[in-house]
């Protein structure tokens, strides 16, 4: 086992050569207030690239030797790692690559709390100061491309995906390279790899040496979804709320793939935004595609979108079946409609501040026992309300099958419960049942999945 194993002193070779007294001591620190222990998980799965999982517990357990410190010295600092996975390392040096995001995560961590959270001028309970945050968290890690057209395309997706699937998300990505746009994702494996991996052949072949791979996540996730090789701007977001708004903030294009739990929640998000009244007339293109072998998957996310949202939120996206070529086109096309509204109302390129999201968009949710059986599922509540609380159960529902407070819950407790309208819940029921039936809950194992939830009818 220890063969597997790195003791060694790494050397930033991009972001955050120097640190504070105070902010090395915060790293240090091991009590509930300190950051040694997020910085130390959130550490280990950038290190562990290629070795995915959906339990970040397992993830800690195999590698319970790993440690991370900060060493001050004269001319900057170094990162001393011990018991660290060898794949990131050749020949005894850290992969670069793997080195910037390990450093990222460092960058990430210690503004978030410094400048962010302790800061009195921040009220994260006040939605302006909540995109503000976003904003200076973005900012700070330099992923804005000033005076730059729109051309950022989000692409969402499951990471546990069919290798047709996958294959599908990297012609789609080849075709927005080709096209000359650049890609945002989750940062981890399956429909969040694929598109990076396609648009580099894209780039390529259009000579384009500068394409911006940017991967956003955030720590109760990154175990899962641990960074990408392919991944250049990495940055961690506090909670998944601010990690959804940063990407419809920078983002000027949604691509959707086939997914779980968690893509539909992602959709759910971008809906009840875009079903806000004050977001009518804002241009922002989505578009749901698949293969042929899963065509069945989107008519299914389509009927459940139908039977809760209405025939409003059909309208905001378009599905594209088994033609990658045609969903870049449009994408190509979109973004001269929102290059024309930003520059008609003076909004910036790099950053939608003209995006309204709704407060119930940015509150943190915490997914107890009691907050999931407390959500409102009613048919009775405005749509993008109700758009809101469905992204929470489905939330709930991704805590409880990766996410560390989630299946510790989940063990202590037992199954979250979840109810509402009849009509809803039975939509939400066969949607889940579609989700376990195709093994998109969790990555493939030898272990058949066993739910977190319990649809109460």
């Amino acid at each position: 086992m220890h063969e597997d194993l790195v003791t060694a002193r790494i050397t930033p070779t991009e972001h955050l050569r120097i640190l504070s007294q105070l902010e090395v001591n915060r790293l240090l620190d091991s009590s509930k207030n300190g950051l040694h222990k997020l910085f130390r998980e959130c550490s280990l799965a950038v290190l562990s690239h290629g070795n995915y999982t959906d339990d970040a517990r397992e993830l800690m357990r195999r590698h319970n030797a790993f440690d991370i410190r900060i060493l001050q010295q004269d001319r900057g600092i170094k990162l001393e790692v011990k018991g660290a996975p060898a794949e990131a390392f050749v020949d005894g040096e850290m992969i670069k690559g793997i080195n910037e995001h390990l450093f990222s995560v460092l960058r990430d961590i210690v503004y978030t709390r410094e400048f962010i959270i302790d800061n009195p001028n921040f009220n994260l309970e006040d939605s302006g100061d909540i995109t503000n945050a976003v904003f200076h968290i973005l900012r700070n890690a330099d992923i804005f491309s000033y005076g730059i057209e729109p051309k950022l395309i989000v692409c969402w997706g499951g990471h546990s995906i069919s290798r047709t699937e996958y294959d599908y998300t990297k012609e789609v990505g080849y075709q927005l390279g080709l096209r000359k746009l650049d890609i945002c994702t989750g940062c981890g494996p399956g429909a969040m790899k694929g598109p990076m991996k396609g648009a580099t052949f894209g780039h390529s072949k259009q000579r384009i040496h500068n394409g911006q791979y940017l991967g956003i996540t955030e720590p109760g996730i990154i175990a899962a979804e641990s960074p990408n090789p392919i991944v250049n701007d990495l940055v961690i977001l506090p909670d998944i709320e601010k990690r959804l708004e940063a990407f419809v903030r920078t983002g000027h294009g949604i691509i959707v793939f086939p997914g779980g739990a968690g893509t539909t929640e992602e959709i759910l998000y971008i809906l009840g935004i875009l079903l806000h009244p004050e977001n009518t007339y804002v241009p922002f293109p989505l578009i749901f595609t698949a293969p042929e072998s899963s065509r069945n998957y989107f008519e299914q996310i389509d009927r459940f979108i139908g039977d809760t949202l209405g025939e409003k939120a059909r309208q905001k996206y378009q599905i594209i079946i088994d033609n990658p070529a045609k969903v870049a086109r449009k994408m190509k096309k979109g973004m001269k409609k929102v290059r024309d509204f930003r520059r008609e109302h003076s909004d910036a390129y790099y950053f939608n501040w003209l995006l309204k999201i709704d407060h119930e968009f940015q509150k943190p949710f915490i997914p107890t026992h009691q907050n999931m059986k407390n959500l409102e599922l009613s048919k009775d509540l405005k749509k993008h309300v109700l758009a809101a609380n469905l992204r929470r159960a489905f939330s709930g529902i991704v805590a409880g099958n990766v996410k560390q407070e989630g299946i510790k819950a989940i063990k202590e407790h037992g199954l979250f419960e979840i109810s509402g309208d009849k009509e809803i819940m039975q939509g939400m029921d066969t949607l889940l049942k579609s989700f376990i039936q195709q093994d998109r809950m969790k990555l493939p194992s030898d272990t058949p999945y066993t739910p977190c939830y319990k649809i109460v009818k």
